[in-house]
């Protein structure tokens, strides 16, 4: 069980850090690929666009912190 929990903590900071660096990336950035000037609009919008890409493996982590949580209840009741 402790393998779990290590491995969730490494996948949720992996997750969180590249999710904060894709964020910083595209806020400071002035242009992007296509050569568009990035407006405060536009950046916020690329950030949600990436946010809800991330929500699927956010909804994971919650689905198997649920999953570890209740497996070391029933253990440490078994001891």
């Amino acid at each position: 069980m402790k393998v779990s929990w290590i491995l969730w903590w490494i996948l949720t900071v992996i997750e969180l850090g590249s999710f904060i660096t894709i964020s910083l990336l595209l806020w400071f950035r002035d242009v992007d690929a296509t050569g568009a000037i990035q407006t405060t609009e536009l950046k916020w919008m690329s950030i949600g666009m990436i946010a809800t890409l991330f929500i699927m493996p956010f909804l994971t982590q919650i689905v198997w912190l649920i999953i570890n949580i209740i497996t070391s209840k029933k253990m440490k009741t078994q001891q």
